[in-house]
C-alpha cells in the first residue's frame, strides 16, 4: 500500500516538472499549445534526436530569427514586427510569424520600415551574432547560414522532459 502511494507521488512530482519544462519552453518562444504540439509532431517524425529537432524548430521560427537578428529586444516584439509586414523572407514581405526559416533565407527589413525608431536602434548596436547566422548592419539583412546545434542554442530548456512528457 505504502510503496503505491510513494510512486504516486513520485509520477505526480515527475509529470508536473515536465509540464513545467513544457510550458517553459512555450512562454520563452512565445508558442501556443496547439503550435507547439504540432511542432513536437513535426520533431518526432523527423530523424534524429526528437527534443533537439524540437528547439531547433523553435529556433527557426521567423519571430525567432529576428529576435536573434537583434531586430527587436524581445520575441514578441520582433513576432509583431513580422505580423506588422515589416520583415522580408528572401525579398518578398511575409507576415507569418511561425513560418520556418530555411538555410539560405535572407532576412531583411523592408525599405519602407529602416526608419521606424525600433530598426533604427537595433542598427546601431553591435550585434553579438550567433555562428548559425549572419547580419549586414549596412543592408539591415541577415542570413540564416545553418539549422543551429543544441549546443548553440543560450535556452535553459531540458528537451527531454518535454519529450517525455509528450510520449505518454
Amino acid at each position: 500500500l505504502y510503496s503505491s502511494a510513494a510512486s504516486d507521488v513520485y509520477k505526480r512530482q515527475e509529470y508536473a516538472t515536465q509540464l513545467m519544462e513544457k510550458q517553459k519552453a512555450k512562454y520563452t518562444y512565445g508558442i501556443l499549445e496547439r503550435q507547439f504540439r504540432n511542432l513536437f509532431k513535426d520533431a518526432s517524425s523527423s530523424q534524429g534526436i526528437t527534443g533537439e529537432i524540437l528547439l531547433q524548430l523553435c529556433e527557426s521560427r521567423l519571430d525567432n530569427v529576428v529576435f536573434r537578428l537583434g531586430l527587436s529586444p524581445t520575441r514578441s516584439g520582433a513576432r509583431q514586427l513580422v505580423s506588422h509586414r515589416h520583415i522580408t523572407i528572401n525579398g518578398s514581405i511575409l507576415n507569418i510569424p511561425s513560418y520556418q526559416v530555411k538555410v539560405g533565407d535572407i532576412i531583411g527589413v523592408r525599405e519602407k520600415s529602416k526608419s521606424l525608431n525600433i530598426i533604427v536602434e537595433a542598427k546601431g548596436k553591435d550585434v553579438s551574432a550567433y555562428e548559425w547566422l549572419s547580419w549586414n548592419k549596412d543592408q539591415l539583412q541577415g542570413t540564416f547560414i545553418t539549422v543551429p546545434e543544441r549546443l548553440q542554442i543560450p535556452e535553459n530548456i531540458k528537451e527531454q522532459l518535454i519529450v517525455e512528457l509528450y510520449s505518454k
